[in-house]
């Protein structure tokens, strides 16, 4: 089960939401998600927890827990949206 995590510290990281999910049930894996550019953590991040009864006890127990002063936001996550091709243009879109 893939969970979402939402409104996590900016010093967690991979092996602290592994070990908080882990009290739950077998983490397949931990993902904070990172600023491209600088490698800043976005305040959000992924689990992915071996069981769908293990990821819906995590979510149920720690949705709203406080961490470092910040309540986590934990729920199943969505399917990741398709990106858009970027637009090309050709010379029948210029204007004249």
């Amino acid at each position: 089960m893939n969970i979402y995590v939402g409104n996590v510290p900016y010093t967690v990281s991979e092996t602290d939401l592994e070990e908080l999910f882990g009290e739950y049930g077998q983490v397949a894996t931990a993902t904070i998600i990172r600023d491209r550019y600088d490698g800043r953590s976005k305040g959000f991040g992924f689990v992915e927890m071996e069981n769908q009864e293990d990821g819906e006890r995590a979510i149920e127990a720690l949705d709203g827990q406080d961490m470092s002063g910040r309540p986590l936001k934990v729920n199943p996550a969505r399917p990741r949206e398709q990106r858009r091709e970027p637009r090309r243009y050709d010379d029948s879109d210029r204007h004249m």
